[in-house]
């Protein structure tokens, strides 16, 4: 009994964290859906077009991300996993106003 496993974001006092699986060099930059691992946690599965080269994918993600949270690209940036598929993101923003957004990705 360890306690509820992460969830994919979490409300912080600047805006989100957001935790991602990426996929480089996908035929198109898509946001996929939840993703949960065999530990219980959760990843949102996303997908760029871009190769994981010289930060190439993950500035790729943060633009991604922008764009489907309706956020500027200077609001999000990578925080951990730079060189991993698992990713968090920092969101900068209303945190009640982006909880509300990825909120509707469990439904």
């Amino acid at each position: 009994m360890g306690g509820t496993p992460p969830a994919f974001f979490r409300a912080t006092s600047e805006g989100v964290e957001l935790r991602v699986r990426l996929t480089p060099k996908a035929s198109r930059d898509v946001v996929e859906g939840l993703e949960t691992t065999a530990d219980g946690s959760q990843h949102l599965k996303m997908r760029v077009r871009a190769i994981p080269e010289d930060g190439k994918a993950n500035a790729a993600l943060e633009k991604l991300v922008a764009k489907w949270l309706k956020v500027p690209v200077r609001d999000v940036k990578l925080v951990s996993g730079g060189r991993s598929r698992l990713k968090t993101l920092s969101i900068l923003g209303d945190s009640e106003s982006l909880s509300a957004q990825l909120d509707r990705i469990r439904r």
